[in-house]
């Protein structure tokens, strides 16, 4: 495997109405030398749920505090001219999948072909009812919108006939600028994640690490539908901050980490961000 020899580095954020400004903190990770900015995206979270938080506890008020991805993403393509612009994740499994093409086209033109579609199923099944999507069924309705977004953004007439979508063809411009559509990352850690990749995705954004052989279970998804694991962008969420952890997971074949941001105001981020910009030129030095 060829390792990168020019690591990208990059934030996450749930850009919240009492944190920093989606647009300011764009200015400000550009200005830093850093070179990605990712939001998440949650439209609602129930206020009764059975679903337990993953990350254990009481679900943290950012979940429900968040704005759209979209809007936000937009106003920060508007401010900025060189990061790339992500969602990190997009719920697909709650959009519709002709509406949702529309928006990542509309956002790859007027951002210049900077945009990365992040996608994920989610993991809070009320959420997802009350867009009336089935939680049992999400990773394969989530496949079939993400081919179904893939035909819309290459052909002047797209049709896609599944068992969860299905359209006749239809007229959808603007097409994305980057040709195909932008990058899709899959976003998940499961055992299931390699051959969805494979399949459908040009990248992979697994959170925080990887299990023991993932890299070489990766390898072969791939090398079975014909494609190589250097073709494929690898971006690690939850990326430490610490040199050599980092420089670690770089000869893991990670050739972006992102870093966590707090969901606080910009007193609170932005002397974080300059921190993070510093150990970032560190290990690029």
């Amino acid at each position: 495997m060829a390792f990168s020899d020019n690591p990208k580095f990059g934030v996450t954020i749930f850009p919240t109405d009492y944190s920093i400004q989606p647009v300011e903190l764009a200015r400000a990770v550009e200005e830093r030398g850093l070179d990605s900015l990712f939001f998440p995206e949650h439209t609602h979270i129930p206020a009764s749920r059975a679903t337990p938080f993953p990350g254990g506890g009481d679900l943290p008020q950012m979940y429900w505090h968040t704005h759209d991805p979209f809007v936000a993403l937009g106003a920060c393509a508007a401010v900025t001219e060189r990061i790339r612009l992500g969602t990190g994740i997009c719920l697909v499994i709650e959009r519709d999948p002709i509406t949702l093409a529309k928006e990542v086209a509309s956002l790859d033109v007027i951002s210049n072909g900077r945009f990365v579609l992040g996608i994920g199923a989610g993991w809070n099944r009320e959420e997802m009812e009350n867009h009336g999507a089935s939680y049992p069924k999400r990773w394969a309705v989530v496949r079939e919108k993400v081919l179904a977004m893939k035909a819309i953004w290459s052909e002047d007439e797209a049709e896609f006939h599944g068992e969860h979508v299905d359209f006749d063809p239809i007229w959808s411009w603007p097409k994305p600028v980057q040709a195909g559509g932008p990058p899709v990352w899959v976003g998940a850690n499961s055992k299931w994640v390699f051959d969805r990749v494979a399949e459908y995705a040009d990248g992979w954004m697994p959170i925080g690490g990887l299990g023991s052989g993932n890299m070489a279970r990766m390898s072969e998804a791939l090398a079975a539908r014909g494609r190589k694991i250097e073709d494929l962008e690898l971006a690690l969420f939850g990326a430490p901050s610490d040199v050599d952890q980092l420089k670690g997971r770089i000869e893991q074949g990670f050739d972006e980490l992102i870093f966590t941001l707090p969901d606080a105001p910009a007193d609170k981020v932005l002397p974080l961000l300059d921190r993070l910009s510093g150990i970032a030129e560190a290990v690029r030095e």
